[in-house]
Protein backbone atom coordinates (compact mmCIF):
# COMPACT_ATOMS: atom_id res chain seq x y z
CA UNK A 1 0.00 0.00 0.00
CA UNK A 2 1.65 3.48 -0.68
CA UNK A 3 1.37 6.47 0.82
CA UNK A 4 -0.61 7.76 -1.66
CA UNK A 5 -2.42 5.04 -2.35
CA UNK A 6 -6.62 4.80 -2.34
CA UNK A 7 -7.95 2.55 0.59
CA UNK A 8 -9.02 -0.62 -0.97
CA UNK A 9 -8.47 -2.49 1.92
CA UNK A 10 -9.54 -2.72 5.57
CA UNK A 11 -5.51 -2.58 6.50
CA UNK A 12 -4.60 -4.78 9.47
CA UNK A 13 -3.93 -0.87 12.30
CA UNK A 14 -5.90 -0.84 15.06
CA UNK A 15 -4.70 1.49 17.40
CA UNK A 16 -4.81 0.90 21.70
CA UNK A 17 -5.62 4.60 23.09
CA UNK A 18 -2.94 4.96 25.61
CA UNK A 19 -4.46 7.86 26.57
CA UNK A 20 -8.02 10.20 25.77
CA UNK A 21 -7.32 13.07 23.13
CA UNK A 22 -10.60 15.28 23.34
CA UNK A 23 -12.27 14.98 20.22
CA UNK A 24 -15.53 17.53 20.76
CA UNK A 25 -15.61 19.07 17.34
CA UNK A 26 -14.79 22.75 17.24
CA UNK A 27 -16.87 26.05 17.70
CA UNK A 28 -17.94 26.84 14.08
CA UNK A 29 -21.36 27.92 13.64
CA UNK A 30 -23.52 26.96 10.03
CA UNK A 31 -25.15 29.73 8.84
CA UNK A 32 -27.92 27.46 8.61
CA UNK A 33 -29.33 23.97 10.01
CA UNK A 34 -29.09 22.16 6.35
CA UNK A 35 -29.06 18.77 8.08
CA UNK A 36 -31.41 17.37 10.10
CA UNK A 37 -30.76 17.74 14.18
CA UNK A 38 -29.99 13.95 14.41
CA UNK A 39 -28.29 13.25 11.73
CA UNK A 40 -25.98 16.21 12.60
CA UNK A 41 -26.11 13.93 15.89
CA UNK A 42 -25.32 11.22 14.04
CA UNK A 43 -22.43 12.42 12.04
CA UNK A 44 -21.00 13.91 15.26
CA UNK A 45 -21.48 10.42 16.89
CA UNK A 46 -19.23 8.87 14.44
CA UNK A 47 -16.40 10.97 14.22
CA UNK A 48 -16.49 11.23 17.80
CA UNK A 49 -16.32 7.17 18.38
CA UNK A 50 -13.71 6.39 15.75
CA UNK A 51 -11.65 9.20 16.79
CA UNK A 52 -11.57 7.76 20.05
CA UNK A 53 -10.79 4.34 19.47
CA UNK A 54 -8.21 4.50 17.03
CA UNK A 55 -6.39 7.66 18.55
CA UNK A 56 -6.22 9.42 15.57
CA UNK A 57 -5.26 13.47 16.53
CA UNK A 58 -8.05 14.97 14.44
CA UNK A 59 -10.99 14.56 11.54
CA UNK A 60 -12.09 17.39 9.16
CA UNK A 61 -15.33 16.75 7.43
CA UNK A 62 -17.47 18.04 5.09
CA UNK A 63 -21.14 16.67 3.75
CA UNK A 64 -22.76 17.26 0.03
CA UNK A 65 -26.38 16.69 -0.09
CA UNK A 66 -28.53 17.35 -2.76
CA UNK A 67 -25.49 19.01 -4.66
CA UNK A 68 -24.77 21.48 -1.78
CA UNK A 69 -22.39 21.73 1.04
CA UNK A 70 -24.54 21.07 4.12
CA UNK A 71 -22.48 20.55 7.12
CA UNK A 72 -19.21 21.90 7.85
CA UNK A 73 -17.21 20.47 10.85
CA UNK A 74 -14.38 19.82 13.01
CA UNK A 75 -13.42 17.26 15.84
CA UNK A 76 -9.99 16.96 17.77
CA UNK A 77 -6.96 18.09 17.59
CA UNK A 78 -4.89 20.10 14.57
CA UNK A 79 -1.51 19.93 16.82
CA UNK A 80 -0.40 18.33 20.50
CA UNK A 81 2.06 20.88 21.54
CA UNK A 82 0.81 23.39 21.95
CA UNK A 83 -2.38 22.04 22.28
CA UNK A 84 -4.67 22.95 19.29
CA UNK A 85 -8.10 21.88 18.32
CA UNK A 86 -9.21 21.64 14.71
CA UNK A 87 -11.09 24.40 12.97
CA UNK A 88 -13.03 23.76 9.56
CA UNK A 89 -10.78 26.44 7.91
CA UNK A 90 -7.46 24.57 8.66
CA UNK A 91 -6.19 22.72 5.68
CA UNK A 92 -5.39 18.76 5.90
CA UNK A 93 -2.99 17.41 2.61
CA UNK A 94 -5.32 14.96 0.50
CA UNK A 95 -2.31 13.31 -1.01
CA UNK A 96 -3.88 11.09 -3.44
CA UNK A 97 -7.16 12.19 -3.67
CA UNK A 98 -4.96 14.98 -5.81
CA UNK A 99 -4.87 12.68 -8.68
CA UNK A 100 -7.92 13.38 -9.55
CA UNK A 101 -7.58 17.12 -10.43
CA UNK A 102 -4.27 15.73 -12.55
CA UNK A 103 -6.73 13.70 -14.66
CA UNK A 104 -9.12 16.56 -14.81
CA UNK A 105 -6.20 18.64 -16.18
CA UNK A 106 -5.39 15.84 -19.02
CA UNK A 107 -9.06 15.60 -19.56
CA UNK A 108 -9.63 19.28 -20.35
CA UNK A 109 -6.58 19.02 -23.09
CA UNK A 110 -8.06 16.17 -24.52
CA UNK A 111 -11.08 18.51 -24.78
CA UNK A 112 -9.10 20.96 -26.74
CA UNK A 113 -7.62 18.61 -29.11
CA UNK A 114 -4.19 18.60 -27.62
CA UNK A 115 -3.70 15.43 -26.73
CA UNK A 116 -5.59 12.22 -26.65
CA UNK A 117 -5.98 9.42 -24.48
CA UNK A 118 -5.02 6.92 -26.31
CA UNK A 119 -1.72 8.96 -27.29
CA UNK A 120 1.66 6.75 -26.64
CA UNK A 121 3.81 8.81 -23.52
CA UNK A 122 6.47 8.57 -25.86
CA UNK A 123 4.80 11.41 -27.87
CA UNK A 124 5.13 13.58 -25.51
CA UNK A 125 8.16 12.16 -22.66
CA UNK A 126 10.52 10.25 -25.01
CA UNK A 127 13.02 7.88 -22.96
CA UNK A 128 10.57 6.35 -21.08
CA UNK A 129 10.65 2.27 -21.01
CA UNK A 130 8.71 1.37 -23.64
CA UNK A 131 7.03 4.74 -23.97
CA UNK A 132 5.89 3.99 -27.47
CA UNK A 133 3.29 1.12 -26.09
CA UNK A 134 2.09 2.84 -22.64
CA UNK A 135 -0.49 5.42 -23.12
CA UNK A 136 -1.91 8.17 -21.27
CA UNK A 137 -5.36 6.44 -20.37
CA UNK A 138 -2.84 3.87 -19.12
CA UNK A 139 -1.57 5.83 -16.85
CA UNK A 140 -4.65 7.33 -15.62
CA UNK A 141 -5.99 4.10 -14.59
CA UNK A 142 -2.98 2.25 -13.17
CA UNK A 143 -2.55 -0.18 -15.71
CA UNK A 144 0.88 1.28 -17.56
CA UNK A 145 3.52 -1.25 -15.63
CA UNK A 146 5.80 1.65 -14.39
CA UNK A 147 6.58 0.35 -10.87
CA UNK A 148 5.20 3.17 -7.93
CA UNK A 149 8.08 5.14 -6.45
CA UNK A 150 6.46 5.06 -3.22
CA UNK A 151 5.05 1.67 -1.73
CA UNK A 152 5.98 2.12 1.59
CA UNK A 153 4.07 3.73 4.73
CA UNK A 154 7.23 5.69 6.26
CA UNK A 155 9.37 8.04 4.59
CA UNK A 156 12.65 6.13 3.38
CA UNK A 157 15.96 8.41 3.79
CA UNK A 158 15.88 9.17 -0.25
CA UNK A 159 12.78 10.67 -0.11
CA UNK A 160 13.70 12.88 3.21
CA UNK A 161 15.71 14.66 -0.11
CA UNK A 162 14.77 16.88 -2.57
CA UNK A 163 14.11 15.37 -6.17
CA UNK A 164 12.12 16.36 -9.17
CA UNK A 165 10.04 14.58 -11.56
CA UNK A 166 12.88 13.79 -14.12
CA UNK A 167 14.87 12.26 -11.14
CA UNK A 168 11.89 9.86 -10.36
CA UNK A 169 11.04 9.35 -13.83
CA UNK A 170 14.63 8.46 -14.06
CA UNK A 171 15.20 6.15 -11.49
CA UNK A 172 11.67 4.56 -11.94
CA UNK A 173 10.33 4.90 -15.21
CA UNK A 174 13.38 4.22 -17.46
CA UNK A 175 13.66 0.54 -16.02
CA UNK A 176 11.76 -3.14 -16.89
CA UNK A 177 8.02 -2.24 -16.93
CA UNK A 178 6.10 -4.61 -13.80
CA UNK A 179 3.68 -5.87 -16.25
CA UNK A 180 2.89 -5.46 -19.67
CA UNK A 181 0.77 -2.30 -20.87
CA UNK A 182 -2.89 -3.05 -20.03
CA UNK A 183 -2.36 -6.40 -18.73
CA UNK A 184 -2.85 -5.83 -15.08
CA UNK A 185 -4.13 -3.21 -12.72
CA UNK A 186 -1.09 -2.23 -9.83
CA UNK A 187 -1.49 1.17 -8.10
CA UNK A 188 2.06 3.55 -9.21
CA UNK A 189 2.22 7.23 -8.38
CA UNK A 190 4.95 6.99 -11.01
CA UNK A 191 2.21 7.23 -13.21
CA UNK A 192 0.88 10.42 -11.89
CA UNK A 193 4.17 11.91 -12.05
CA UNK A 194 4.59 10.84 -15.74
CA UNK A 195 0.79 12.58 -16.30
CA UNK A 196 1.60 15.86 -14.57
CA UNK A 197 4.78 16.27 -16.54
CA UNK A 198 2.42 15.77 -20.02
CA UNK A 199 0.33 18.27 -18.58
CA UNK A 200 2.99 21.14 -17.72
CA UNK A 201 4.24 20.33 -21.85
CA UNK A 202 1.41 20.70 -23.52
CA UNK A 203 -0.13 24.08 -21.76
CA UNK A 204 3.00 25.25 -21.42
CA UNK A 205 2.29 26.03 -17.97
CA UNK A 206 2.74 24.51 -14.38
CA UNK A 207 0.21 21.68 -13.20
CA UNK A 208 -0.95 23.63 -10.73
CA UNK A 209 -1.52 27.11 -12.40
CA UNK A 210 -3.06 25.14 -14.77
CA UNK A 211 -5.46 23.68 -11.79
CA UNK A 212 -5.67 27.12 -10.43
CA UNK A 213 -7.15 28.94 -13.71
CA UNK A 214 -8.83 26.40 -14.74
CA UNK A 215 -10.39 24.50 -11.56
CA UNK A 216 -9.84 26.32 -8.22
CA UNK A 217 -10.65 29.49 -9.09
CA UNK A 218 -13.82 29.06 -10.93
CA UNK A 219 -14.94 26.41 -8.06
CA UNK A 220 -13.87 29.29 -5.30
CA UNK A 221 -11.63 26.83 -3.71
CA UNK A 222 -9.60 29.66 -2.21
CA UNK A 223 -7.89 27.21 0.58
CA UNK A 224 -5.83 25.16 -1.89
CA UNK A 225 -2.04 24.81 -1.03
CA UNK A 226 1.01 23.21 -2.44
CA UNK A 227 3.16 20.76 -0.14
CA UNK A 228 5.03 19.73 -2.88
CA UNK A 229 7.42 22.87 -1.76
CA UNK A 230 6.69 23.40 1.50
CA UNK A 231 4.96 21.87 4.67
CA UNK A 232 1.71 23.51 5.83
CA UNK A 233 2.31 26.58 8.40
CA UNK A 234 1.40 25.88 11.83
CA UNK A 235 -1.81 27.54 11.78
CA UNK A 236 -3.11 24.22 10.01
CA UNK A 237 -2.60 20.74 11.26
CA UNK A 238 0.45 19.00 12.17
CA UNK A 239 1.18 15.34 10.86
CA UNK A 240 1.56 12.31 13.05
CA UNK A 241 2.44 8.93 12.80
CA UNK A 242 2.65 6.23 15.51
CA UNK A 243 5.04 3.40 15.31
CA UNK A 244 3.08 0.14 16.47
CA UNK A 245 0.56 0.89 19.17
CA UNK A 246 2.42 3.67 20.78
CA UNK A 247 2.32 7.42 21.15
CA UNK A 248 1.90 9.89 18.58
CA UNK A 249 4.84 11.33 17.31
CA UNK A 250 5.41 14.32 14.58
CA UNK A 251 5.59 13.06 11.14
CA UNK A 252 9.04 13.87 9.10
CA UNK A 253 8.33 16.05 5.63
CA UNK A 254 9.10 14.78 2.38
CA UNK A 255 11.68 16.34 0.32
CA UNK A 256 10.65 18.90 -2.35
CA UNK A 257 9.64 17.46 -5.78
CA UNK A 258 8.30 13.90 -4.54
CA UNK A 259 4.48 15.28 -4.03
CA UNK A 260 3.60 16.91 -7.41
CA UNK A 261 0.92 15.77 -9.87
CA UNK A 262 0.46 12.13 -7.27
CA UNK A 263 -0.20 13.92 -4.05
CA UNK A 264 0.93 17.58 -3.59
CA UNK A 265 -2.57 19.14 -2.59
CA UNK A 266 -3.77 20.36 0.96
CA UNK A 267 -7.01 22.19 1.17
CA UNK A 268 -10.02 22.27 3.93
CA UNK A 269 -12.41 19.64 3.47
CA UNK A 270 -15.20 21.86 2.66
CA UNK A 271 -13.51 22.95 -0.29
CA UNK A 272 -13.03 19.31 -1.40
CA UNK A 273 -17.02 19.02 -0.98
CA UNK A 274 -16.83 22.54 -3.79
CA UNK A 275 -14.78 19.68 -6.16
CA UNK A 276 -17.15 17.43 -5.49
CA UNK A 277 -20.11 19.26 -6.04
CA UNK A 278 -18.51 20.04 -9.62
CA UNK A 279 -18.26 16.25 -10.50
CA UNK A 280 -22.10 15.74 -9.15
CA UNK A 281 -23.39 18.53 -11.08
CA UNK A 282 -20.69 18.06 -14.32
CA UNK A 283 -19.80 21.66 -14.38
CA UNK A 284 -15.68 21.99 -15.11
CA UNK A 285 -15.67 18.77 -17.47
CA UNK A 286 -17.32 17.91 -20.59
CA UNK A 287 -19.83 15.05 -19.61
CA UNK A 288 -18.11 12.83 -22.10
CA UNK A 289 -15.19 13.59 -20.16
CA UNK A 290 -16.85 12.92 -16.77
CA UNK A 291 -18.04 9.62 -18.62
CA UNK A 292 -13.99 9.22 -19.10
CA UNK A 293 -13.47 9.74 -15.55
CA UNK A 294 -16.05 7.73 -14.10
CA UNK A 295 -16.09 4.90 -16.64
CA UNK A 296 -14.67 1.48 -14.99
CA UNK A 297 -10.97 0.69 -17.32
CA UNK A 298 -11.00 -3.02 -18.56
CA UNK A 299 -7.96 -4.84 -18.94
CA UNK A 300 -6.66 -5.94 -22.49
CA UNK A 301 -8.51 -9.50 -21.34
CA UNK A 302 -11.51 -8.06 -20.53
CA UNK A 303 -11.30 -8.23 -16.30
CA UNK A 304 -12.42 -5.32 -14.70
CA UNK A 305 -9.96 -2.89 -12.61
CA UNK A 306 -12.71 -1.08 -10.57
CA UNK A 307 -10.71 2.03 -11.47
CA UNK A 308 -11.72 4.88 -13.57
CA UNK A 309 -8.79 7.73 -14.22
CA UNK A 310 -8.14 9.06 -10.88
CA UNK A 311 -10.98 7.36 -8.93
CA UNK A 312 -12.48 4.03 -7.73
CA UNK A 313 -15.38 3.11 -9.11
CA UNK A 314 -17.90 0.70 -7.64
CA UNK A 315 -21.43 0.20 -6.65
CA UNK A 316 -22.65 -0.23 -2.93
CA UNK A 317 -26.16 -1.84 -2.35
CA UNK A 318 -26.80 -0.34 -5.95
CA UNK A 319 -25.66 3.21 -5.78
CA UNK A 320 -22.83 4.10 -7.63
CA UNK A 321 -19.76 5.22 -5.60
CA UNK A 322 -16.69 7.25 -6.55
CA UNK A 323 -14.09 7.05 -4.22
CA UNK A 324 -10.01 7.73 -3.72
CA UNK A 325 -8.30 7.75 -0.36
CA UNK A 326 -5.21 9.94 0.29
CA UNK A 327 -1.92 9.38 2.18
CA UNK A 328 0.79 11.46 2.72
CA UNK A 329 3.39 11.62 6.14
CA UNK A 330 1.23 12.41 8.65
CA UNK A 331 -1.97 12.33 6.89
CA UNK A 332 -5.01 10.23 5.46
CA UNK A 333 -8.03 11.39 3.46
CA UNK A 334 -11.17 9.80 2.16
CA UNK A 335 -13.55 11.40 -0.44
CA UNK A 336 -16.50 9.73 -1.38
CA UNK A 337 -18.90 10.65 -3.94
CA UNK A 338 -22.26 9.04 -5.16
CA UNK A 339 -23.26 11.23 -8.34
CA UNK A 340 -26.84 9.86 -8.84
CA UNK A 341 -27.67 10.61 -5.15
CA UNK A 342 -26.33 14.16 -4.97
CA UNK A 343 -24.25 13.07 -2.15
CA UNK A 344 -20.45 13.27 -1.59
CA UNK A 345 -18.59 12.96 1.93
CA UNK A 346 -15.18 14.33 2.23
CA UNK A 347 -13.00 13.43 5.76
CA UNK A 348 -9.45 14.35 6.36
CA UNK A 349 -7.01 13.47 8.85
CA UNK A 350 -3.49 14.17 10.65
CA UNK A 351 -2.19 10.82 10.90
CA UNK A 352 -0.82 8.53 8.51
CA UNK A 353 -1.31 4.81 8.23
CA UNK A 354 -4.51 5.32 9.93
CA UNK A 355 -8.32 3.77 9.93
CA UNK A 356 -10.00 6.70 10.59
CA UNK A 357 -10.41 8.98 7.61
CA UNK A 358 -12.37 5.16 5.63
CA UNK A 359 -13.89 4.50 8.84
CA UNK A 360 -15.74 7.84 9.13
CA UNK A 361 -16.52 8.24 5.98
CA UNK A 362 -17.75 5.07 4.96
CA UNK A 363 -20.04 5.35 7.97
CA UNK A 364 -21.09 9.03 7.48
CA UNK A 365 -22.13 7.69 3.56
CA UNK A 366 -24.06 5.26 4.74
CA UNK A 367 -25.73 7.61 7.21
CA UNK A 368 -26.70 9.84 4.66
CA UNK A 369 -28.32 7.05 2.38
CA UNK A 370 -30.10 5.90 5.27
CA UNK A 371 -31.17 9.62 5.43
CA UNK A 372 -32.72 9.10 2.13
CA UNK A 373 -34.78 6.01 3.37
CA UNK A 374 -35.86 6.69 6.29
CA UNK A 375 -36.22 3.69 9.16
CA UNK A 376 -39.97 2.94 10.39
CA UNK A 377 -39.68 2.21 13.69
CA UNK A 378 -42.70 -0.43 13.67
CA UNK A 379 -40.99 -1.99 10.54
CA UNK A 380 -37.60 -2.29 12.91
CA UNK A 381 -39.77 -3.88 15.75
CA UNK A 382 -40.98 -6.25 13.02
CA UNK A 383 -37.72 -7.62 11.65
CA UNK A 384 -36.37 -7.81 15.56
CA UNK A 385 -39.20 -9.63 16.82
CA UNK A 386 -38.43 -12.13 13.62
CA UNK A 387 -34.84 -12.41 15.01
CA UNK A 388 -35.60 -13.33 18.50
CA UNK A 389 -38.02 -15.62 17.66
CA UNK A 390 -35.33 -17.42 15.24
CA UNK A 391 -33.36 -17.46 17.87
CA UNK A 392 -36.25 -19.65 19.66
CA UNK A 393 -36.61 -21.61 16.30
CA UNK A 394 -39.85 -20.41 16.26
CA UNK A 395 -41.62 -18.01 13.20
CA UNK A 396 -45.17 -16.24 12.53
CA UNK A 397 -45.66 -18.14 9.12
CA UNK A 398 -48.16 -15.76 8.28
CA UNK A 399 -45.30 -12.79 8.11
CA UNK A 400 -43.75 -14.82 4.76
CA UNK A 401 -44.29 -15.65 1.63
CA UNK A 402 -44.86 -19.67 0.17
CA UNK A 403 -41.18 -19.73 -0.84
CA UNK A 404 -39.90 -18.14 2.46
CA UNK A 405 -41.91 -20.37 4.43
CA UNK A 406 -40.43 -23.38 2.37
CA UNK A 407 -37.10 -22.10 3.10
CA UNK A 408 -37.82 -22.67 6.86
CA UNK A 409 -38.20 -26.19 7.49
CA UNK A 410 -37.39 -27.95 10.54
CA UNK A 411 -34.23 -28.19 10.43
CA UNK A 412 -33.25 -24.96 9.41
CA UNK A 413 -35.21 -23.37 12.19
CA UNK A 414 -33.35 -25.69 14.65
CA UNK A 415 -30.20 -25.05 13.27
CA UNK A 416 -31.12 -21.09 13.85
CA UNK A 417 -32.05 -21.67 17.10
CA UNK A 418 -28.79 -24.09 17.87
CA UNK A 419 -26.34 -20.96 16.73
CA UNK A 420 -28.26 -17.43 17.69
CA UNK A 421 -29.57 -18.67 20.62
CA UNK A 422 -26.69 -19.15 22.73
CA UNK A 423 -25.36 -15.42 21.35
CA UNK A 424 -28.47 -14.05 23.30
CA UNK A 425 -29.64 -10.31 23.52
CA UNK A 426 -27.81 -8.02 20.57
CA UNK A 427 -25.43 -5.28 22.02
CA UNK A 428 -26.81 -3.52 18.61
CA UNK A 429 -29.66 -4.30 15.76
CA UNK A 430 -29.66 -1.63 13.16
CA UNK A 431 -30.68 -1.02 9.53
CA UNK A 432 -27.35 -0.72 7.28
CA UNK A 433 -28.81 -0.09 3.83
CA UNK A 434 -32.27 -0.42 1.94
CA UNK A 435 -32.59 -1.21 -2.21
CA UNK A 436 -34.56 -2.60 -4.60
CA UNK A 437 -34.21 -5.89 -6.21
CA UNK A 438 -36.56 -8.21 -8.11
CA UNK A 439 -39.27 -6.07 -7.53
CA UNK A 440 -38.70 -6.15 -3.72
CA UNK A 441 -37.41 -4.03 -1.02
CA UNK A 442 -34.26 -5.14 0.22
CA UNK A 443 -33.06 -4.69 4.00
CA UNK A 444 -29.77 -5.24 5.07
CA UNK A 445 -29.73 -5.34 8.87
CA UNK A 446 -26.06 -5.55 11.02
CA UNK A 447 -26.68 -7.36 14.28
CA UNK A 448 -23.66 -6.83 16.89
CA UNK A 449 -22.47 -9.13 19.44
CA UNK A 450 -18.89 -8.83 21.45
CA UNK A 451 -17.74 -11.32 19.66
CA UNK A 452 -18.99 -11.55 16.41
CA UNK A 453 -21.42 -9.41 14.09
CA UNK A 454 -23.58 -10.90 12.09
CA UNK A 455 -25.77 -9.40 8.81
CA UNK A 456 -29.68 -10.08 8.38
CA UNK A 457 -30.53 -9.91 4.12
CA UNK A 458 -34.47 -9.26 3.72
CA UNK A 459 -36.38 -9.15 0.78
CA UNK A 460 -39.83 -7.87 1.44
CA UNK A 461 -42.69 -8.07 -1.18
CA UNK A 462 -45.17 -5.44 -2.03
CA UNK A 463 -47.56 -6.42 0.29
CA UNK A 464 -44.92 -6.40 3.33
CA UNK A 465 -43.97 -10.26 3.41
CA UNK A 466 -41.09 -11.06 3.79
CA UNK A 467 -39.88 -13.76 0.65
CA UNK A 468 -36.57 -13.94 2.72
CA UNK A 469 -34.93 -13.15 5.71
CA UNK A 470 -31.52 -14.92 6.14
CA UNK A 471 -28.70 -14.58 8.31
CA UNK A 472 -24.90 -14.99 8.45
CA UNK A 473 -21.89 -14.16 10.02
CA UNK A 474 -20.75 -10.82 8.96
Amino acid sequence: MSRLNPTFRKRSISCVVLFVLAVLPSSFAQTAPLLAPDLRTKIDGIAHHVLETTGVPSASLAVVKDGKVVYVQAYGDARLDPRTPSQPQMRYSIGSISKQFTAAAILMLAEEGKLSLDDPVSKYVPGLTRGNEVTIRELLSHTSGYQDFWPQDYVPPLMLQPIGADGIMDRWARKPLDFGPGTKWQYSNTNYVIAGVIVEKVSGMPLLQLLSQRIFAPLGMKSVADTNENKLPPTDPAGYLRYALGPLHPAPKEGKGWMFAAGELAMTAEDLAKWDISMVQETVLKPASYHEMETEVLLKNGVGTRYGLGVQVMSIGGHRVLEHGGEVSGFTAENIVMPDDRIAVVVLTNQDAAEAASEIGGQVRTAMLLAGNPQDPKQDALIRKVYDGLQQGKIDRSLFTDNANAYFTEQALKDYAGSLGPLGAPQGFTQDHVSARGGMTERVYEVKYASKNLVIIIYEMPDGKFEQYMIAEK
